[in-house]
């Protein structure tokens, strides 16, 4: 048995389609736990909006934002995977149907940086990072949309032998620039250390992981609890309409490195659209949050 070119394009195409049409079960939990804890009548009103968005765009198959983003999807491959056809190719093949299927449409959002041409095509497209897993016999796929809100304020800086409290200071100072402009209460991911590309990368995985799991290491999960009392204190809000409630939690993972020591910052939006599925050799596909 093998992982065949048109699971991968049907199973693909299905991720993103499912993305824009319902938020992940953690995230509908944690809105109705800030529509009750949010002392700001208004921020508790737009709370209480974005859960009856979440609720009927699921009931009735809609699109949750009209922003569909760009596809992006983090690939995880077993050493036991049995692979047939050519994987990549299905993952821009299964985007390219479901463009040309999905009901309602969505808008030409990939856009050529160097012209601002939009199309439904381009150059990488679609974003594929790839990883390895131990001795497994499956795929492992995530699908996560970037769209502006999440995308446009994503930063990284490079500081050299910083303290705790400059890493930290660093990252509040980015998500200040930042401000309510990424569509609150969000999940920011940090990456910290290794190289610049590295760093972003755990920035990027980091929004990935559901809510409520914390970094099993003792001194970044207190880091992530502070990081994230601070943000809530900016008074930003959701939507930026002031409030307590601007993240739902700060992710961070890290890496060893050099002196230098880069600090990456990236954010999903409320909706934080994302969906994930594991396909096995036996072509049994596992549908996961």
């Amino acid at each position: 048995m093998a992982i065949t070119y048109d699971l991968v394009k049907e199973v693909t195409a299905n991720l993103y389609d499912w993305s824009l049409r319902r938020i992940p079960e953690t995230s509908k939990s944690a809105l109705r736990n800030a529509v009750e804890t949010e002392t700001v009548p208004h921020a508790r009103k737009t709370l209480a909006f974005m859960l009856d968005s979440a609720e009927t765009a699921e009931r009735t198959g809609r699109f949750l934002c009209s922003d569909a983003g760009v596809p992006s999807y983090a690939v995880k491959i077993g050493s036991g995977v049995q692979m047939r056809g050519d994987i990549r190719q299905a993952i821009v093949d299964g985007f390219e149907h479901l463009v040309q299927t999905i009901q309602p449409p969505i808008l030409r959002f990939v856009t050529n940086p160097l012209t601002n041409e939009r199309s439904y095509k381009g150059k990488d497209m679609p974003l594929v990072s790839y990883d390895l897993l131990g001795d497994v016999d499956y795929m492992d796929i995530t699908c996560a949309p970037k769209a502006l809100g999440g995308g446009r304020w994503a930063a990284i800086e490079t500081l050299v032998s910083p303290s705790l409290d400059e890493i930290e200071r660093c990252i509040l100072e980015m998500v200040m620039r930042a401000g309510g402009q990424h569509c609150p209460p969000v999940v920011i991911g940090v990456g910290i250390g290794g190289t610049f590309d590295h760093a972003a990368k755990l920035s990027k995985d980091a929004t990935l992981r559901p809510f409520g799991h914390h970094n099993p290491e003792p001194m970044v999960a207190d880091m992530e609890e502070r990081l994230t009392r601070a943000v809530n204190q900016t008074g930003f809000g959701p939507m930026g309409v002031g409030g307590s409630t601007t993240t739902f939690g700060v992710h961070v993972e890290y890496a060893s490195g050099h002196g230098f020591t880069p600090v990456a910052v990236s954010f999903n939006c409320w909706i934080n659209r994302r969906t994930r599925a594991k396909i096995h050799n036996s072509g049994v596909v596992d549908r996961i949050e």
